[in-house]
């Protein structure tokens, strides 16, 4: 039985790489879709919303196979956060969210090509993040990476010094749940084995 094209709407660097170590090697097809027309106050909806138009604008370019799409915020005392717009915004988030906690929301979009169907879930997860200076801060902001990722912070890179605790999925935390993947697969009818790069 061959492959079954996986597509990965995203241009995320960490997105590819948690399929790819899980097995999938994923043909990427960015959407390029304007987050800014989706305005819901609501971190489930937004993320479900966003990642099932990521994918639906992706989905016309293939005629088979399945397509993902994603999209993650932080939510810190139910406010919501994505990608700071600039160093000053990512300073004034590091310190709201040092010595304290947030609940990162990940909406996940499969579409079905082949069998025509959609399913859109959301993963949450609660990061627990360390007491830091000052100065730290300053440092972990020089290095760039906070202005790359939703919440300010790469688990999977120097942000990952700064977090003392997950509870829930990490993977989800890095940008995509791998276990909702293998349910949402599952409930498809597929393995997910089926989508191993062997």
């Amino acid at each position: 039985m061959g492959i079954t094209k996986f597509v990965l709407a995203s241009a995320s660097l960490a997105r590819r790489r948690l399929l790819q170590a899980a097995g999938i090697e994923p043909i990427v097809c960015p959407s390029d879709f304007d987050e800014s027309r989706v305005q819901l106050k609501e971190a489930t909806q937004l993320v479900q919303t966003l990642a099932q138009c990521k994918a639906e604008t992706v989905a016309p370019q293939f005629a088979s196979g399945l397509i993902m799409g994603c999209d993650s915020v932080l939510a810190i005392d139910g406010e919501i956060h994505g990608k700071p717009k600039d160093p000053l915004q990512a300073r004034q988030r590091w310190q709201v969210m040092q010595n304290h906690f947030g609940d990162l929301y990940t909406g996940h979009a499969l579409i079905d090509r082949d069998r025509n169907r959609t399913l859109v879930r959301c993963q949450v997860t609660r990061v627990y993040f360390a007491p830091m200076s000052d100065r730290a801060i300053e440092a972990y902001i020089a290095t760039g990476e906070p202005l790359k990722c939703a919440g300010a912070f790469a688990l999977e890179g120097y942000g990952g010094l700064f977090v003392e605790k997950i509870e829930g999925c990490h993977s989800n935390v890095i940008g995509l749940s791998l276990p909702l993947l293998r349910q949402m697969l599952a409930e498809l009818g597929y393995d997910i084995t089926d989508f191993w790069n062997r």
